[in-house]
């Protein structure tokens, strides 16, 4: 038996003042974020880029900074935490030489956070989930998670429309069976169709995108339009994010 991770996404329907924490916690993560992310440059800086020394020195953690601002202290620590070890593995990155020196969070980019399972903290309820600090959600549960699934962790998103979702990661154990291969064909990538095989069969994509850019253009073209930041710039953002997020769905 070995175990394996799946994770299944779901349609979060906060209130308003659940929805206000959210957008807070977001908030939080990123100022972590950036303020662990700059003093650890600051420190690269001070070592004259020696990655070896670098690696060796201690990195901050949120709990510093939680005596100078303690309006950290209101939103879920894991939260936090998470933000941590996700600085952690993007210096991993850079350290082996794949990935480059990391950068600062904007606001402009996904707005999530990652939180764990800790004592209970997080269950699913009768179409709602409990959540550490923002406590019952309503959820859209279109599908059952198995229950020899064991939840690990969850992760709280909002689209560049307004919408909330949870990413819900799970761990399980399967029986690996091996498989007599009976027949081998060739995959290539192509231009026109996704992919090509060896036998000359293509996909047919159905390529989503270009049913869309039209109306798409013709949407951004309304937004350039309108002056940035009014109240129908705003309506106007939002239609021109839901159309984004039809051609990726």
């Amino acid at each position: 038996m070995a175990k394996r991770n799946k994770a299944y996404k779901f349609r979060l329907y906060p209130t308003d003042e659940q929805a206000l924490f959210i957008r807070k916690t977001f908030g939080c993560v990123r100022f972590v974020y950036n303020k662990m992310l700059a003093e650890r440059k600051e420190t690269y800086k001070l070592l004259k880029g020696d990655k070896d020394a670098l690696k060796k020195a201690k990195p901050p953690t949120p709990a510093k900074y939680k005596k100078e601002y303690e309006w950290l202290k209101e939103v879920d620590s894991l939260a936090l935490a998470n933000a941590q070890l996700n600085l952690d593995k993007a210096y991993k990155a850079f350290f082996k030489g794949k990935a480059k020196f990391p950068t600062f969070k904007k606001k402009r980019h996904k707005q999530s956070y990652t939180t764990n399972v800790v004592n209970g903290n997080i269950q699913l309820l009768d179409g709602h989930i409990k959540l550490p600090k923002v406590k019952m959600v309503k959820i859209r549960q279109h599908r059952d998670i198995p229950s020899e699934h064991k939840i690990k962790s969850c992760t709280i998103s909002m689209t560049s429309s307004g919408k909330y979702y949870i990413s819900i990661l799970t761990e399980y154990e399967k029986k690996i069976e091996s498989k007599k291969i009976e027949e081998v064909i060739g995959v290539d990538f192509a231009m026109d169709g996704l992919f090509v095989d060896s036998e000359g069969k293509k996909a047919n994509y159905p390529k989503f995108y270009r049913q869309m850019v039209d109306k798409l253009a013709i949407e951004q073209r309304k937004l350039s339009r309108k002056k940035k930041g009014s109240s129908n710039w705003h309506k106007q953002r939002i239609r021109v994010a839901n159309i984004h997020e039809k051609v990726v769905n």
